[in-house]
């Protein structure tokens, strides 16, 4: 359901700014908050402009690569029992899938939210996908780190 949820998220996100938006071409700009602007970038890579996809070869080769990533995380989240690692691997998994659709479709990810405090930009310019990612991957580091796991529960048994 968060997947789904995750998904449909970034795919509306994504139509909003390229449609009714008009944010046509790269580097279209809308300024909307002394800290926020929607910036129109093509992403041809995966995270922090690492592995670009320079022709079509790269492309769908990206497109296997992190389909593949995709479907562990998938066998992952529904073996997992943990309600939160659950949420965390649904966060994971839609925005994966809405990337992936977008390098299907176009070739690249669309891109969009630019946060800058002046011309200090502390994130490079993401979108819900890489948002929900990150915030997944960030959840998943904590509950291994800080969650304790409850011993089982020996079974009381009538005599």
């Amino acid at each position: 359901m968060v997947a789904a949820l995750i998904f449909l998220s970034d795919q509306v996100s994504k139509w909003l700014v390229a449609g009714p938006l008009k944010m046509r071409g790269e580097g279209d700009r809308l300024d909307l908050l002394p800290f926020f602007d929607l910036l129109r970038v093509h992403n041809h890579g995966i995270s922090l402009g690492l592995l670009t996809a320079s022709n079509d070869t790269h492309r769908w080769l990206l497109v296997a690569f992190t389909a593949g990533i995709a479907l562990l995380v998938a066998v992952w989240l529904f073996r997992e029992p943990k309600r939160g690692d659950q949420l965390a691997l649904g966060m994971v998994l839609g925005g994966a899938l809405g990337n992936i659709v977008d390098r299907s479709r176009f070739g690249y990810v669309l891109d969009f939210a630019d946060f800058h405090i002046g011309a200090w930009r502390p994130f490079l310019v993401f979108n819900v996908a890489d948002a929900a990612i990150s915030i997944g991957v960030v959840i998943l580091i904590l509950r291994a780190l800080l969650v304790k796991d409850q011993p089982p529960r020996e079974k009381v048994q009538n005599a």
